[in-house]
């Protein structure tokens, strides 16, 4: 097991280690992703909705798992299910280093997607090196990941989910050095419309998925939060990080100073959560 650049647990060669040889049609799992309201690939959309448009599918609450893999060709396929169960256990199995065979029952496979949303850096054992599927007459187009030398909202979503990730790390660059927002600090006008904008999300709920709350250390939340042009990751008890389309690979810092806490609290009142 291993982990690719998304950060997902990936299982490389379930279904094809053992030097068998897989049929054409089989999928040769690689990793799985979840796509539900409070856990998706960032990648895909500022929110839910959004990332289920981008593959053509019906943001059914319940939501679907994303299994990744190979076909005995070596071509890569992106299988969706709606057994969610399924797919987490999976992950969460892999997580902790232990086996698991992911096979999604065709009944619940809604769809099979040419591609990979995602960029993997494993492939399967006995067959050819990843490569797309030629494209079907019709058929749906082939799903790629955003080219890692381009900033944009992908890339910008992607360094929040990073920060997230590694938040300790973060935090202890910006010592000292926060940019605090509160009045008479003068703060950047994107980080001034970012969080008007995620005061706006309190008053009126956005799209499910736009906020989104996550474990952190002791009783904290990690919140999520996305919106046009403009990503924010905060800890509830401390501050917060925000990136903006418009000045590539550059992370904002907002201090906490006295508004801060209630925005934080009210987002995460609102915020949906892993089950």
């Amino acid at each position: 097991m291993s982990t690719d650049s998304a950060g997902t647990s990936t299982a490389a060669g379930q279904g094809g280690q053992d030097g068998q040889t897989a049929d054409d049609d089989q999928l040769l799992v690689l990793t799985a992703v979840l796509l539900t309201p409070a856990q998706f690939p960032s990648v895909l959309g500022d929110d839910y909705p959004e990332a289920c448009a981008g593959l053509g599918l019906e943001p059914y609450a319940a939501g679907y798992g994303l299994v990744l893999g190979q076909d005995g060709q070596g071509a890569r396929w992106t299988a969706v299910t709606e057994d969610v169960s399924l797919v987490a256990c999976a992950i969460a199995a892999w997580d902790c280093g232990m086996e698991f065979d992911l096979s999604p029952g065709e009944d619940g496979v809604v769809a099979a997607l040419p591609g990979w949303p995602l960029a993997l850096a494993v492939a399967a054992p006995g067959v050819p090196a990843p490569h797309d599927p030629a494209p079907e007459d019709g058929g749906p187009a082939v799903l790629t990941p955003p080219p890692a030398a381009q900033w944009g909202p992908a890339q910008r979503r992607l360094g929040a989910d990073e920060i997230a990730l590694q938040w300790a790390v973060w935090r202890e660059q910006v010592e000292g050095e926060v940019t605090f927002v509160d009045p008479g600090a003068r703060p950047h006008a994107g980080v001034r419309r970012a969080l008007a904008e995620a005061r706006g999300y309190v008053a009126e709920p956005p799209p499910p998925g736009r906020v989104r709350s996550s474990f952190a250390d002791g009783e904290a939340r990690t919140l999520r939060v996305d919106g046009p042009g403009w990503s924010m990751v905060a800890r509830t008890d401390d501050i917060a990080f925000v990136l903006l389309d418009e000045q590539p690979g550059e992370i904002l810092p907002v201090g906490r100073g006295p508004e801060l806490p209630g925005l934080l609290k009210a987002l995460e009142a609102l915020a949906a959560r892993p089950a």
